[in-house]
């Protein structure tokens, strides 16, 4: 969940669409086939699983209370669980002086344990939105450093410390990280005005302490390709790793990196497979895991038949996981969702002809698209790894 998502995506050049209509997805089901072929499918974290990867997905409590059927789809789907927005501070502490309110948090915990699944905790504890009409404009920009201490860490603490065993792993900063910044980090979040430069490294060690079995892990975007604020992907990598670097001399327990990838479909002819690779190697060097998170593609640059969208839609899901998938330090992937019917893109992130986004592996009548099956044969082509995590749904299939 990038900042991104605060904007509209620009519309895109006809150009681009050319993904669409280009036959590289040779061997997969056709629209009908896979009509055909769909109740005989294997779930995708069986296929990632067999490689050593966990596959999951991204879900909040209001989408699978409102529908028994997507419900289903995310249990016989995915293994492990990411929660959209029920750790969000809006409903976790809404206003600066209320008490932590567990409630939702609680809820999507339970859930994933019901299905067996595993849980990350995010999209961060420590980030710059996500605070709700309670926090008024400005306000977390006007705390005092004492005050900002006690809202954040208490906050996180409390957080970690009551999902102590239940959690796998923690995005403990989102989105903290810039080119434009001071030694890689963003100048302009509250936290850092507030606390100072120190707060990622405290927000680590404090997590640690919480819960020192936990992954821990940095979530960032925009390193794939262009961002739509026109960022090089480039710049944002190494200004990563230079805050990687720094954090890992002062001994602070950071343990992995998640890669947001929110594909753009208008950029992607200028994703360079070597150079990115090259970034996932870097970072297995440092000898951190890596998590892609929040997968999906925007598909604003494709055209409106559904047809050649879908197509070039799997196209991108297939070159990206592809080239992240060589990279054994990658131990899991996780969608934005599972089913356009679900998706936030077409309330964030509209098309400029309004027509509904199609960016994920089923559709809106959660029946597999081209996206599923490219996601498939990514999975059982990546090379095997041995596995982090064993869902649950491992010992109970």
């Amino acid at each position: 969940m990038s900042s991104e998502n605060t904007v509209t995506r620009r519309s895109l050049l006809a150009g681009a669409a050319g993904i669409a209509a280009t036959g590289a997805l040779g061997g997969l089901p056709s629209l009908a086939d896979a009509k055909v072929h769909r109740h005989f499918r294997t779930p995708l974290w069986q296929t990632a699983y067999r490689r050593g990867i966990v596959y999951g997905s991204s879900i909040s409590t209001w989408m699978y209370q409102d529908d028994p059927a997507y419900h289903r789809l995310f249990r016989r789907e995915a293994a492990i669980c990411w929660p959209e927005d029920d750790m969000l501070w809006y409903h976790v502490r809404p206003t600066p002086d209320a008490p932590i309110d567990f409630t939702y948090p609680d809820l999507i915990v339970e859930f994933a344990r019901r299905n067996r699944q595993l849980f990350i905790g995010g999209p961060g504890l420590v980030w710059d939105e996500g605070f709700g009409e309670g926090w008024e404009t400005d306000l977390a920009w006007n705390l005092t450093e004492r005050q900002a201490r006690h809202v954040l860490f208490g906050t996180l603490r409390a957080m970690v410390r009551r999902y102590r065993g239940r959690v796998q792993a923690w995005v403990v900063c989102n989105e903290v990280t810039s080119p434009e910044g001071k030694g890689g980090l963003r100048t302009d979040v509250p936290w850092y005005n507030t606390i100072g430069p120190s707060y990622v490294a405290e927000a680590f060690r404090y997590a640690h302490q919480e819960d020192p079995h936990a992954l821990l892990v940095l979530n960032e975007f925009g390193l794939d390709t262009v961002s739509d604020f026109g960022d090089e992907p480039v710049p944002r990598q190494r200004a990563l790793l230079q805050v990687v670097d720094r954090l890992r001399r002062r001994g602070v327990p950071i343990h992995a990196i998640g890669i947001q990838a929110h594909l753009l479909s208008s950029q992607f002819e200028h994703f360079h497979p070597h150079q990115f690779r090259h970034f996932l190697h870097e970072i297995a060097q440092r000898g951190l895991k890596i998590l892609i998170t929040e997968m999906d593609v925007l598909d604003h640059a494709l055209p409106a038949a559904i047809g050649p969208r879908d197509r070039g839609v799997a196209e991108i899901y297939k070159r990206y996981l592809d080239v992240v998938l060589q990279e054994k330090a990658v131990i899991s992937v996780i969608g934005f969702g599972l089913s356009d019917r679900w998706t936030e893109e077409n309330d964030d992130n509209p098309r400029d002809d309004m027509v509904p986004e199609r960016p994920l592996p089923f559709d809106n009548d959660l029946k597999p698209k081209p996206a599923f099956y490219a996601m498939q044969r990514a999975f059982r082509h990546a090379p095997h790894r041995r596995p982090y995590w064993v869902p649950p749904k491992v010992r109970h299939h």
